[in-house]
């Protein structure tokens, strides 16, 4: 029998999706070629064998390379961004496949703040979706697209590099569930996560309000569930909402977070302090750039910045302490915050930073030294999940059990 070879997954991918991929590519080539001036400008700096120039550049022939090497590389880029977008304009826009939306959606949260920036096309343009298509939130076109909306409405929030798709997983959905045990609608957040959480939240804040205002039903629930950064952002639109007044608020009766680092996760630490150390040597300095290109998003995970205040005025690499501004959980709302720890040994869960693989389990429960930033959740709306890593909360029996008991409990009810 002869055997068959691996075929890879058809990613579907847009003729706007190759312009944007070409865009990102000039931009690394471009990026790489100031990173390789930087270091060869500082090694003969340091010999002594060149004078100095600003900004880590060199000068004379070897200068006049590097920019030749940038310019032919943009012009190049310019032409076949023509070449696509001609493509692009006569081209019908296919729904896009699982793959293509993952792969999307791991670029936004790597580099997303640049995307949006650069008016790249795979910038992901923020929508509520159902069945990975956006719904349309003017006139009556909901109510044409949810025939069967019930007066419970459930938002789901992916969570960092993800997005409203990868809910599923082996073969199970949190919303969907809910829809067939509790008679729940669930419409799916799907976000650029590579942009500052505030963003995206004050963002997600003003679509809510342009739901609840065309929901083709009386409503009757509005309950959100967010799963890791998907938490924060809907923490962020509630504290929104709050600021400026918006009626959605108080409609809101559940909030529940699935593995949220609402203090904060130790990987970004640990790349702040790789930014620091390789900042101590000029001729380690240059690498500094490459971690720095990280989104907003990413960085944003270092205390689990919420606000805008966290880190207004000044470089997002900048944030050397937990100076965060409060954020209390919004009130009047229950709310259940849900960690997960890779242990098998509930009891030990505490004593290390592991967690869930991403998320350390005090992070994830609100908890924090400093009385204000810790957030006020009784033990009995708090949970841990043993021997559970990261993406497993959004199967995991234990928490669509607890998903379950947690939203049939009377809206009335409030924390």
């Amino acid at each position: 029998m002869t055997p068959t070879s691996p075929t890879l997954p058809a990613l579907a991918l847009r003729p706007s999706d190759l312009r944007g991929l070409t865009r990102l590519g000039v931009d690394g080539t471009v990026g790489l070629t100031d990173l390789v001036e930087a270091m060869h400008h500082t090694i003969v700096s340091g010999m002594g064998i060149a004078a100095k120039s600003s900004a880590g550049r060199t000068s004379g022939i070897t200068g006049f390379v590097y920019g030749a090497v940038r310019g032919t590389t943009r012009v190049l880029g310019k032409g076949v961004d023509a070449a696509l977008r001609a493509i692009e304009a006569t081209a019908s826009a296919n729904a896009g496949s699982p793959e293509r939306d993952a792969l999307i959606a791991a670029l936004n949260g790597l580099f997303g703040d640049h995307l949006a920036d650069s008016n790249n096309p795979l910038a992901i343009r923020m929508a509520l979706r159902c069945d990975g298509v956006a719904l349309d939130l003017n006139g009556d076109a909901l109510a044409a697209r949810l025939p069967a909306a019930t007066g419970k409405i459930l938002v789901l929030a992916h969570g960092l590099c993800m997005n409203d798709r990868q809910w599923t997983r082996n073969s199970h959905d949190h919303g969907q569930a809910l829809a067939r045990s509790q008679g729940f609608t669930p419409v799916y957040l799907h976000y650029n996560s590579g942009r500052h959480v505030w963003q995206n939240g004050r963002e997600f804040a003003d679509m809510v309000q342009q739901l609840l205002a065309r929901w083709p039903v009386p409503l009757e629930e509005l309950v959100i569930v967010g799963h890791s950064m998907g938490g924060l952002v809907a923490r962020s639109a509630c504290h929104h909402a709050a600021v400026e007044g918006q009626p959605w608020l108080r409609s809101l009766s559940k909030l529940v977070c699935l593995g949220t680092p609402h203090h904060g996760a130790p990987l970004e630490r640990g790349g702040r302090w790789i930014d620091v150390l390789l900042g101590l040597s000029p001729y380690a300095a240059p690498f500094a750039r490459l971690g720095k290109t990280r989104s907003a998003g990413i960085t944003d995970l270092r205390f689990g910045n919420v606000q805008d205040a966290a880190g207004s005025g000044r470089d997002r690499h900048a944030q050397h302490r937990d100076d965060r501004p409060p954020t209390p959980l919004p009130p009047g709302v229950q709310t259940w915050l849900l960690a997960a720890t890779l242990s098998a040994s509930p009891g030990r869960v505490h004593s290390t930073m592991i967690g869930d693989g991403l998320v350390p389990v005090p992070s994830a429960l609100g908890e924090h030294r400093d009385a204000a930033l810790a957030l006020d959740v009784p033990p009995s709306h708090r949970h841990i999940v043993a021997d559970c890593g990261h993406l497993d909360l959004l199967c995991h029996a234990d928490v669509s059990q607890h998903l379950q008991q947690w939203l049939a409990t009377p809206a009335d009810q409030r924390r």
